[in-house]
């Protein structure tokens, strides 16, 4: 009987926040009306016409392509997106591609050349060097694929965090933590889906993957990014036009 107990017991301590007995066992912290203004938004998003759903890195890669190489041009993708708008990312992946954009392809090809096919990305210079530096290490480390652990990925040169994350979303289907960007990372905080004020992404993430049931977090980068390119604008935001301004934190100062 003992043994039953505590196995009971067990099974409530971990379930994912229900049961008449779940609370006590397990006091965590969760943002007030998280779960509707999650369903505002997804109602929001649900015509899925953002830039991210056209433009963003999920449409970069060549669906045709051997799934090693599919692989690596959706890392490029997201080296490349950094601090660049959707539209532009697309456009130098498309051209990219028309070159024939594989690992070989990319380290017979000098500076200058690639310099000019990725050109406007922000910080082009500084890409081409984390682009060129990172793929020789594919070369030689991974026999041409890409990592497929976070911990691999953001030794990369050029990776961070954000970028290791959806690589292992989009490439591995893998969710081993919440992609955070500038949209995920303001919105969270405009929302207060995190305990404290947070300084940066990093931080976000942490504070997201504390409460936020895991079974949403593939979702939730691809949710805010769009919500955040249409409607919570980092200047400006459209509050008369959002679902949630009536149970935002923010809707009220802003």
């Amino acid at each position: 009987p003992r043994r039953s107990r505590r196995r009971k017991s067990i099974a409530i301590a971990y379930e994912p926040g229900q049961g008449d007995g779940a609370e006590p066992q397990r006091p965590r912290w969760e943002p007030r009306d998280w779960r509707e203004q999650l369903e505002r938004i997804r109602e929001m998003r649900r015509s899925r016409d953002a830039p991210v759903d056209e433009m963003g890195v999920q449409k970069c890669y060549d669906t045709s392509a051997p799934p090693q190489v599919m692989r690596y041009q959706v890392l490029l993708a997201l080296m490349l997106s950094s601090q660049t708008k959707d539209q532009v990312t697309s456009a130098a992946m498309l051209r990219l591609r028309q070159h024939g954009l594989t690992v070989d392809t990319v380290l017979q090809m000098d500076d200058e050349t690639l310099g000019q096919i990725i050109y406007p990305v922000g910080f082009w210079r500084n890409k081409v060097k984390y682009i060129k530096q990172t793929t020789a290490i594919l070369k030689q480390k991974y026999g041409g694929d890409i990592p497929s652990t976070v911990e691999e990925l953001v030794q990369l040169p050029g990776v961070g965090p954000k970028m290791a994350h959806l690589a292992m979303h989009i490439a591995w289907d893998s969710v081993a933590g919440i992609a955070v960007d500038t949209h995920v990372h303001r919105i969270s905080n405009r929302l207060q889906w995190v305990k404290k004020e947070t300084k940066n992404p990093e931080e976000t993430r942490v504070a997201l993957e504390e409460w936020l049931p895991r079974d949403l977090w593939k979702e939730i980068n691809w949710l805010l990014v769009g919500f955040g390119q249409q409607t919570c604008l980092p200047v400006n935001p459209r509050c008369s036009q959002c679902l949630n301004q009536d149970i935002c934190p923010a809707a009220k100062r802003l």
